[in-house]
C-alpha cells in the first residue's frame, strides 16, 4: 500500500532519518517508537506529503486516503461542535448535491434512449453504490456516536468550538477524521488529551476497524491493545518487529543479546587469527597457513552491534530563593467563563515547599485554576492571591503557542536570558539533550517532546520559587519522564503539578486537589494512598463518568468522607431488604461471570496443550493470566458478599 525506499532526511548537518525502508500493508497496524526526536512525526508528515526527504521516496496509490492527526494542529472556530465534526462529510455530501443534481436533470429530459441519458444512468447508480457502501447510518447519528465515545456529552454539542481547551478540540479533529473513515490512519500521540473511558472507547474502534494504522503513543498498554506490528527508530535507522509493543521490547533485548555474543565470538576468533598470522608471517613452512588465514580474514564478514541510543536528560533546577510562608492561597472561589461555572465555593492553600497534585477529569477545572495562579484568570467570586516574594515559572499545555516557531533552540533561550546566565545557555541545553548541531534547528521542526524540553529549559534561566507545571510530561518519552521527576523532586521549591500519570506522581507530591463534579477537595499524602483509598487503580480510574464495578460492589463512597460513609451506613440499615436482595443478584451475576471466564481459561489450556504452528502463545498466556487474575478478583468479591448474606 505505502512503500518507503530509501528515505533520507538531513537538516545541514545532522542526518535524522539515514536510508531507511519499510512498508505498510493493508491491515498493519504499526506502533512507530523512538526517543523523543527521533523522527517519528518526521515519517508520518512525509507519508502526508507535508514535507519532503532529502533523497529517497514514498510509493502510494494516487487514490490512497490519508486520515492525519499530528500533535500540534490548527483549530477551527465559528461553529458549533456537532457543525464542525458534521465537515467530515463533505465527501458524502457532494455526491448527495451531485445525485440531486442528476436527478433533477433525469425528471426533465424525456429523450430516454440518447447515449447521454443512459450515461447520466449509469452515473446515478454509481454514485448510489458510492454512497450506500460509505454510510451505513445518517451522518449526524455517527457524528453523535463518535462524539460521545470521545468524551463529549450531549449538551455539547451546540457549543462554539472555540469555548473548548486545546485538548477538547483535539478530540474534534479525531472524530473528523476517524469519520471520513480513510485507508491509512496516521496518529500522532492521539491519547494525550483522552480521558480513561475515551482510550478505551478509541481502543476498541482501532482494533475492529478495516485498513492500516502507523501510531505513536508513549502508552504501553495502548500500543500493545492497538497494534500488531513495532517499528522502532533509533540513531537514524529502523528495526522492524511484526509483534506489538511489549513483546517487541523481548526480542529486541534477545536480539541485542544474540548479537552481542556473536559479536564477542567473532572477535576472539579474529584475535586467535591475527595473533597466528603475527607468529608465523616469516616463516616459510607456515606460509600457506598464513596466507589462507589473512583470506579468510578478507573475506569475513564482520558482525556489528546495532548502535544504541543511551543519551539520557540530566536535569537539575537552578536553587529558588525563599519565599513566605504560605505561596498561593484561594478562599471560596467560583472560577469559569462567561456562561461557564467550572468550579464553586473552593479553599485551596500551598505552602512553602508542598509539593501538590491537581488530579480529576478533564475539563473540571485543573488547568483553570493553573491560570488563576498565573494572574491569568480572576475568580468569579472569592479571593486568590499568590505570597510573599513568590516568583512562578507557568509552564502551559499549549507550549506550541508559547514558542516562537521562527526561532531556533539557541535563539529562543538567547533572547531572554540575561546576565550571568547567558554563559550557561550551552550547559543548560545540552541538559534537555540539545547538543551539537541540535541548538542550531528552527522551533518549528521540533516534536512534541523537543518542545516540551525546550519549554522546561526555559525554567533554567530563572531562579523560580514556584514551579506550576500543566501536563509537563505529555510529550516525553519514559526516560525523560524519570529523569525530569528526579529533578523535581530534589528541586527546593514549590511544585503545583497537573498530570493523570501516576508513575510520574508517585513519590512526588504530598498533596492533592481532586476536581470532581463542580467541587475540589483536598487529600493529604501520596498518590498510592489516594488510589488505595479509593480502590482504584490508576488515576485514569478517575475519569470515569460512572463508578467502577469494584468500586460500586465494595460500596466505597464516591468522596470518601467518614460523613458520606455515616450516611451510607444509615441507608443501608432504612433498606436492609432492599441491600439483601441486590446483594443476591450480584452474586448470581458474579457466579455467571466467573462461570464464563473459567469456560475461556478450559478453551486456551486445550490449545497451549498442543499448539499450532500459527499460534500466539505468548498472547494467550497473556489473556490466559489475565483472566486469572479477573476471576480471583471477582471469587473474592463472591466469598465477601458470600459472608455478609450469611450474617
Amino acid at each position: 500500500m505505502i512503500s518507503i525506499n530509501g528515505l533520507t532526511v538531513a537538516y545541514g548537518g545532522f542526518t535524522l532519518l539515514d536510508g531507511i525502508d519499510f512498508h505498510i500493508s493493508e491491515n498493519d497496524k504499526i506502533g512507530l517508537v523512538g526517543k523523543n526526536g527521533a523522527g517519528k512525526s518526521t515519517i508520518m508528515k512525509l507519508i502526508c506529503g507535508l514535507q519532503s526527504p532529502t533523497s529517497g521516496s514514498i510509493d502510494k496509490p494516487n487514490d490512497l486516503r490519508i486520515g492525519y492527526l499530528p500533535q500540534i494542529m490548527d483549530h477551527h472556530k465559528g461553529r458549533t461542535v456537532l457543525e464542525e465534526t458534521l465537515t467530515a462529510f463533505e465527501d458524502v455530501n457532494s455526491i448527495q448535491q451531485e445525485l440531486d443534481s442528476i436527478s433533477a436533470q433525469l425528471a426533465e429530459r424525456t429523450d430516454y434512449e440518447s447515449a447521454s441519458y443512459l450515461e447520466l444512468i449509469s452515473r446515478l447508480n454509481d454514485l448510489n453504490d458510492t454512497l450506500a457502501l460509505s454510510q451505513s447510518e445518517p451522518a449526524d447519528v455517527q457524528a453523535t456516536k463518535t462524539l460521545l465515545g470521545l468524551g463529549f456529552k450531549d449538551e455539547d454539542f451546540g457549543r462554539k468550538t472555540e469555548t473548548f481547551s486545546q485538548g477538547w478540540n483535539m478530540r474534534i479533529e479525531l472524530a473528523k477524521i476517524l469519520l471520513s473513515a480513510p485507508d491509512v490512519l496516521l496518529l500522532d500521540e492521539p491519547t494525550n488529551h483522552l480521558d480513561i473511558e475515551s482510550i478505551e472507547w478509541l481502543e476498541d474502534y482501532l482494533r475492529n476497524r478495516k485498513g492500516s494504522l502507523l501510531l505513536v503513543s508513549h502508552d504501553r498498554k495502548f500500543l500493545d491493545r492497538v497494534t500488531n506490528r513495532t517499528v522502532e527508530i533509533m540513531l537514524g535507522h529502523i528495526h522492524d518487529y511484526k509483534v506489538p509493543y511489549s513483546k517487541y521490547l523481548e526480542l529486541r533485548k534477545e536480539r541485542l543479546s544474540q548479537q552481542t555474543a556473536a559479536y564477542e565470538n567473532q572477535q576472539r576468533m579474529i584475535e586467535k587469527t591475527e595473533d597466528f598470522i603475527n607468529r608465523f608471517r616469516y616463516k616459510p613452512t607456515k606460509s600457506n597457513q598464513v596466507q589462507s588465514r589473512i583470506k579468510q580474514l578478507e573475506k569475513l564478514d564482520r558482525i556489528q552491534i546495532d548502535e544504541t541510543d543511551n543519551v539520557r536528560l540530566t536535569v537539575k533546577f537552578p536553587p529558588s530563593p525563599r519565599a513566605g510562608d504560605i505561596v498561593f492561597k484561594a478562599t471560596g472561589i467560583t472560577v469559569g467563563y462567561p456562561g461557564k461555572v467550572v468550579f464553586r465555593n473552593a479553599d485551596i492553600e500551598v505552602k512553602r515547599g508542598d509539593k501538590v497534585a491537581l488530579i480529576g477529569r478533564n475539563g473540571e477545572g485543573k488547568t483553570t485554576l493553573m491560570r488563576v495562579i498565573a494572574g491569568e484568570l480572576t475568580p468569579i467570586e472569592g479571593e486568590a492571591r499568590r505570597g510573599y516574594n513568590v516568583s512562578l515559572g507557568y509552564y502551559a499545555q499549549n507550549q506550541e503557542d508559547i514558542l516562537d516557531r521562527n526561532l531556533t533552540v539557541w535563539e529562543t533561550l538567547d533572547r531572554i536570558a540575561v546576565g550571568e546566565i547567558r554563559n550557561k545557555l550551552r550547559d543548560i541545553l545540552a541538559q534537555f539533550l540539545f547538543r551539537g548541531e541540535d541548538i542550531d534547528k528552527k522551533v518549528s521542526i521540533l516534536s512534541g517532546g523537543e518542545r516540551a524540553r525546550l519549554g522546561m529549559a526555559k525554567f533554567m534561566l530563572q531562579p523560580y520559587n514556584l514551579l506550576a507545571l500543566d501536563e509537563p510530561t505529555n510529550h516525553m518519552d519514559i526516560k525523560s519522564k524519570e529523569i525530569l521527576k528526579q529533578a523535581l523532586q530534589a528541586y527546593d521549591g514549590t511544585l503545583i503539578v497537573v498530570s493523570h500519570d501516576r508513575d510520574f506522581l508517585d513519590g512526588l507530591v504530598d498533596k492533592m486537589y481532586e476536581f470532581r463534579d463542580g467541587k475540589v477537595k483536598e487529600h493529604l499524602g501520596s498518590i498510592s494512598d489516594f488510589l488505595e483509598r479509593r480502590k482504584i487503580e490508576s488515576l485514569r480510574e478517575l475519569e470515569r463518568r460512572f463508578p467502577t464495578a469494584s468500586a460500586a460492589a465494595s460500596g466505597t463512597p464516591a468522596e470518601g468522607t467518614e460523613k458520606d460513609k455515616a450516611k451510607q451506613v444509615f441507608e443501608q440499615r432504612r433498606s436492609e431488604s432492599k441491600e439483601i436482595r441486590r446483594m443476591k443478584h450480584r452474586v448470581e451475576f458474579l457466579e455467571g461471570e466467573i462461570a464464563k471466564i473459567e469456560g475461556k481459561m478450559k478453551e486456551i489450556e486445550k490449545v497451549l496443550s498442543n499448539p499450532s504452528s500459527d499460534v500466539d502463545i505468548m498472547e494467550l498466556t497473556r489473556t490466559y493470566l489475565e483472566s486469572k487474575r479477573d476471576i480471583d478478583r471477582l471469587t473474592a468479591e463472591w466469598e465477601s458478599l458470600m459472608e455478609k448474606l450469611e450474617e
